[in-house]
C-alpha cells in the first residue's frame, strides 16, 4: 500500500467506528469500548496481524454464538496476592479490565500479585495487556494459550496454540522495554496475512496436512500446523504456557474446547495468566536506570533496535498523520458498520 493510496483516520475516529461494529454485533457498550480501543491500538502501532485484520473474525465469532459479547466478568479475591476472574465466555480484555485496578492495589500492598483469567476469548496481541503496567513503573509478564495449531517438537498432531508470552518493564529515559512473541515460529495471524498476500514463508515455520515441511502458508492453514520456534526449546515454553494459562487458571487447553457447533467461530476459548511486580521492592532504588543500562549495552553490542521500538515509532507517526488504512480495509470496516 502506497502512502498516497492510504486513507488516514484518527485514533478516536477509528475507535468509534470499531465500537459501532462491535455494538451492532451484540457486544455491550462497555465491552465494545474496551475491544475497540485494543484493536485500534494494534492498528495504530503497526501490529497489523492483530488490528483491523481481526475484525471479520470478531464479527464471525459473535454471529456464531461462540462468544458472549455482553458477558459480565466475575472477579474473585482469593488470597492477598491472588485474583481470579471468570470471563463467563466473553472476551478476555473486559475481564482483565474488571480486575486491573484491584490487581494494582495488591501489587502496591504486597510487592507482587498474580491474576488468573478463565473461560475467556483472547484474539489480540499480548503487548497491550502488559505495556500499561510498565508505564506505571511496574514489571508485568503475561501468557495466554489459544487454539491447537502447533505441533509439539517431533510430534505429528497439533496440541499447542501459538501461545505467546509478553513482558514489560519501565526503562529510564525511554519508552518501556516490551516484548510480545509467540512460542510458535510465526504468529497464526501472520500466516493468514501471507496466505492472502500470496507469498511464501521462511523454511522451518510449518508443516502441511501430511506432516511434511512447507513454506506455503495455505498448506499450513489447510490441515497443516505451525512449528515451535527453536525446536525443543520453544516446545518447552509452549507447554509451560498451557500449564499456566489453562491448568492453573481453570481454562481450556488449546486443543480441549469444541467449537464445531458454532460455524464461523474463530476466537480461542482458553485462559490467561499475569504476574505483576513492584520493582521498588527489589531494594536497589535504581531499577529503571539499570534496565536502561542493560538495554544500552545490547544496542552498543550491535543490535540495531530493541523490541517495541518500531511500534513506538509507528505510533508516533500515526498520532501525527492518522492511522493509514488501505482502501480495501476502509471499505471492509464501513461495510461491517453499515446496518
Amino acid at each position: 500500500m502506497t502512502e498516497s493510496a492510504a486513507i488516514h483516520i484518527g485514533f478516536d475516529d477509528l475507535v468509534a467506528l470499531l465500537k459501532t461494529i462491535f455494538v451492532r454485533n451484540g457486544v455491550s457498550e462497555p465491552n465494545a469500548q474496551i475491544l475497540a480501543e485494543n484493536c485500534a491500538g494494534c492498528e495504530r502501532d503497526g501490529s497489523l496481524s492483530h488490528g483491523i485484520f481481526r475484525m471479520p473474525g470478531y464479527v464471525s465469532s459473535l454471529k456464531s454464538g461462540w462468544v458472549d459479547g455482553k458477558a459480565v466478568p466475575e472477579v474473585e479475591d482469593v488470597a492477598p496476592a491472588f485474583l481470579r476472574v471468570d470471563a463467563k465466555g466473553g472476551f478476555t480484555q473486559p475481564a482483565f479490565f474488571a480486575a486491573r485496578s484491584h490487581l494494582i492495589e495488591k501489587v502496591k500492598a504486597n510487592g507482587v500479585a498474580v491474576l488468573a483469567i478463565r473461560r475467556s476469548h483472547h484474539f489480540s496481541a499480548l503487548w497491550p495487556d502488559v505495556e500499561p503496567f510498565a508505564d506505571e513503573g511496574l514489571v508485568a509478564l503475561s501468557v495466554v494459550n489459544s487454539m491447537a495449531c502447533v505441533v509439539p517438537h517431533g510430534g505429528h498432531k497439533a496440541v499447542f496454540g501459538t501461545n505467546p508470552i509478553a513482558f514489560a518493564s519501565p526503562r529510564a529515559g525511554s519508552a518501556p522495554f516490551v516484548f510480545d512473541q509467540a512460542s510458535s515460529a510465526i504468529a497464526h495471524g501472520d500466516v493468514q496475512i501471507a496466505a492472502r498476500a500470496g507469498h511464501d514463508l521462511k523454511p522451518g515455520m510449518g508443516v502441511d496436512r501430511n506432516g511434511e515441511p512447507t513454506t506455503d502458508p495455505k498448506a499450513i492453514l489447510d490441515g497443516g500446523a505451525l512449528l515451535p520456534f527453536g525446536g525443543h526449546k520453544g516446545n518447552s515454553i509452549a507447554l509451560m504456557i498451557e500449564i499456566l494459562s489453562a491448568a492453573l487458571t481453570g481454562g481450556y487447553f488449546s486443543g480441549e474446547f469444541d467449537w464445531s457447533g458454532h460455524k464461523g467461530a474463530q476466537t480461542p476459548f482458553t485462559g490467561q495468566f499475569f504476574v505483576v511486580i513492584d520493582p521498588e521492592r527489589g531494594g536497589n532504588h535504581a531499577f529503571a536506570d539499570r534496565v536502561a543500562q542493560i538495554c544500552d549495552l545490547v544496542l552498543d553490542a550491535g543490535q540495531d533496535r530493541l523490541p517495541g521500538e518500531r511500534r513506538h515509532n509507528t505510533r508516533k507517526a500515526a498520532l501525527a498523520n492518522g492511522i493509514p488504512l488501505s482502501p480495501q480495509n476502509h471499505d471492509m470496516l464501513m461495510a461491517l458498520a453499515t446496518p
